[in-house]
């Protein structure tokens, strides 16, 4: 679901890739879970069934910090870390609980997606007015094809380009609240994170399925949803959370035991009800680094298992602590 003018010239002259890339960011690409929890990283939760501790650097930080980190010394990591930690612990008694955990990481929420609409809305708003037509983000998105003569683009690629726009018109008509054509920048917002808006997101399942439904029959089969994930080659033994994925399928995705799952199943899959990221979140780095089990973290505790919250290395981050205290 994001989409810059950056990522546009860096792959500028290989429109396979930049196809793939796009669809990373809203369209079909093979990952290991398709719940809705992007906004506290764009990277998988889980890479091949295992924790993946980036994901965790990026909730606890934010991207941008979190690659900013990766070239400390362990040593200026912890020390920077420290001054964090005692931005986070807002009544400063020394722990940090997880209700202070939780709201610092809806705080990285909150600013990573508010920075990256912003992003957008500036890139595809030259004229800086208050609402932007359909063709000003068509221009933004898929301008740089104007740079590729015709007999360039395969046809397949083209088909794709196009039915890409229209799943994009199509979200952007959902978006556009009003019906006047145009959208806000509240509108926008809706419609560069669609999964943060409750009105929206019916068109995130809907865009699921179409991507997951290979035969387009309107449901999700098994053998689809496990060739979402998981592409092994001839002859070689499924991992075993493959097989745990598929026991989920049966157990716990397919509500009504017809062997698919329909809308209503999909959406309770990829948006959970009454599920919290960001609490879930403080919850797993708590109970990975709570020594003494009280539910609650002191500095040394955080510091001890650092790499847990900001990576064994991990630029500069003063700027940063000075924002964080700041806006947080």
């Amino acid at each position: 679901m994001f989409r810059t003018s950056v990522m546009m010239q860096v792959l500028y002259g290989s429109p396979l890739l930049l196809l793939f890339i796009l669809m990373s960011g809203g369209y079909a690409v093979p990952k290991s879970e398709r719940v809705i929890e992007k906004t506290l990283s764009d990277q998988d939760h889980f890479k091949a069934g295992d924790h993946n501790v980036d994901y965790d650097h990026d909730a606890f930080l934010g991207h941008d910090e979190a690659r900013e980190f990766e070239d400390l010394s362990p040593e200026e990591s912890k020390k920077r870390l420290g001054d964090l930690v005692e931005k986070i612990d807002k009544d400063q008694d020394g722990y940090v609980t997880k209700e202070e955990l939780t709201e610092w990481i809806r705080y990285t929420q909150r600013r990573y997606l508010d920075q990256d609409v912003n992003r957008q809305w500036d890139e595809a708003n030259k004229e800086k007015k208050e609402t932007i037509d359909f063709d000003a983000f068509k221009k933004f998105s898929y301008g740089f094809l104007d740079g590729f003569p015709e007999n360039e683009i395969e046809s397949s690629d083209h088909e794709l380009y196009k039915d890409m726009m229209a799943r994009d018109k199509r979200r952007w008509e959902v978006a556009d609240q009003d019906g006047d054509g145009l959208l806000n920048k509240k509108e926008f917002y809706d419609f560069v994170h669609p999964e943060e808006t409750v009105h929206m997101r019916d068109i995130v399942v809907k865009e699921t399925m179409e991507d997951i439904d290979k035969d387009k029959d309107g449901k999700i089969s098994l053998e689809e949803y496990i060739g979402d994930m998981y592409h092994g080659a001839e002859g070689e033994q499924e991992p075993d959370w493959v097989q745990a994925e598929r026991n989920q399928f049966g157990d716990i995705r397919d509500k009504n035991k017809d062997g698919f799952l329909d809308f209503e199943e999909v959406k309770q899959w990829i948006i959970p009800p009454d599920y919290d990221h960001a609490e879930a979140e403080a919850g797993h780095l708590i109970y990975e680094t709570d020594e003494d089990k009280d539910r609650k973290l002191t500095k040394e505790e955080i510091l001890e298992h650092y790499d847990i919250f900001v990576g064994s290395q991990a630029t500069d981050f003063g700027e940063y602590l000075v924002r964080a205290h700041d806006e947080f």
